[in-house]
């Protein structure tokens, strides 16, 4: 159990809350790039708190800055793109991808166009999709997992529906594994039958293992019959499961993004020409009415991810830690939050936290993909498929 403080020291993602900073030290998708275009070249996003508006200007540079006009706070998102940036619809300050002011119409004020630097970020596109940095510089490189940057594998972008709650119940949900065979256990017993739905197939488990790693944490589940099932925590907001890397961005305190990037090996270790430009599917809605919270909707338990949601969910917008009460099973979850505090102190301290890279050749990080891929006969893992989506366009 948690005191109302830690449970906010771990949970709170604003500008300078000890959570938020960490966040911020590491690189982040935000949104489909495939989103971005000459009809539509602005969007809004909310990201650890802060109002932001991704943009691509006519020269064709994706810009990140927060969205009320340092002149007088109207919305960029209205903004009209330019060649050189993108100009306020209000008065037509003109600002650039770094947030530098190039004009202040109707008059040249040239005081402020030396003092005033607009809030932006730095942006990448890859995979098809927006990557955000919003820490203190020097920015470091993307970490290169093998999910991301292996070319001998088709890749697949699946967004799911915004999760309205806490960030940080995802990824505890990641360090938890006796809830599979529990929560999901009508998807994973094949032919078989429970011995009740109170146990599920708890019982086909032998054990459960965590243990800490270069890049994050591991959970590690031997069954029984032999079997040993790794699931790798890329720490603080990713868990690779099988084929897919989750990335849980947070939108603020009680929302969070939900971006998987499916990834399965080519058979024979060929490199596809479509590699590192996926295809992007958008997942349907987990419950019904799709807009309404708990207790006022009902999920539809049609898949894992959709349990998934509803045990994240149903927790609350943030859980309430301090009302809890943990078992023996649940010491990945406390090793989690205490790696999350000493990372917090680390940044607190001036330190890079866990897994930040500052070599941009840094060797490719293995989260043993390849070891998981031929267990399953090379198909992945199973169900996340059986959730409805709808497919994006491609770049031509």
């Amino acid at each position: 159990m948690l005191t109302h403080e830690e449970n906010e020291q771990l949970t709170k993602v604003g500008p300078g809350t000890p959570a938020g900073e960490l966040l911020r030290r590491y690189w982040h998708p935000i949104s489909v790039s495939l989103e971005i275009t000459d009809e539509h070249p602005t969007k809004f996003v909310r990201i650890l708190g802060e109002d932001l508006v991704i943009f691509r200007d006519k020269s064709g540079r994706l810009g990140l800055l927060a969205d009320h006009c340092s002149h007088r706070g109207a919305s960029l998102v209205y903004g009209r793109v330019e060649e050189r940036g993108i100009s306020c619809a209000y008065h037509g300050w003109l600002y650039d991808c770094e947030g530098n002011i190039l004009e202040t119409p109707p008059e040249r004020n040239d005081a402020i166009m030396r003092s005033v630097k607009h809030t932006a970020y730095p942006v990448k596109e890859y995979l098809n999709l927006v990557w955000a940095y919003m820490g203190p510089t020097p920015v470091p490189p993307m970490t290169r997992f093998d999910t991301l940057f292996r070319p001998d594998g088709h890749r697949t972008i699946r967004v799911h529906p915004v999760l309205d709650c806490n960030w940080f119940q995802a990824m505890e949900n990641s360090m938890d594994p006796a809830h599979l065979q529990i929560l999901h256990q009508e998807f994973v017993g094949g032919d078989r039958k429970p011995v009740s739905t109170t146990r599920g197939y708890t019982d086909d488990v032998e054990s459960f293992e965590f243990s800490l790693t270069d890049y994050g944490l591991m959970k590690k589940r031997t069954y029984k019959n032999g079997v040993v099932d790794e699931h790798p925590v890329c720490f603080p907001s990713i868990l690779r499961q099988g084929p897919s890397t989750q990335f849980r961005t947070p939108i603020d305190d009680e929302h969070t993004l939900h971006f998987h990037v499916n990834f399965r090996l080519t058979e024979d270790g060929s490199s596809p020409d479509d590699a590192f430009d996926p295809p992007v599917e958008y997942m349907d809605a987990y419950k019904e009415p799709a807009d309404r919270l708990y207790p006022n909707t009902r999920f539809t338990l049609h898949a894992v991810i959709p349990q998934d949601h509803m045990a994240w969910e149903t927790q609350g917008p943030v859980a309430n830690r301090p009302g809890e009460h943990l078992s023996y099973s649940d010491r990945g979850v406390v090793l989690l939050r205490r790696v999350m505090k000493e990372q917090i102190e680390r940044v607190a301290q001036g330190l890079d936290p866990l897994g930040v890279q500052r070599d941009p050749d840094h060797e490719m990080i293995n989260t043993n993909i390849d070891e998981d891929f031929w267990q399953r006969g090379g198909r992945g893992s199973v169900n996340e498929g059986k959730a409805m989506s709808k497919k994006a366009g491609t770049k031509s």
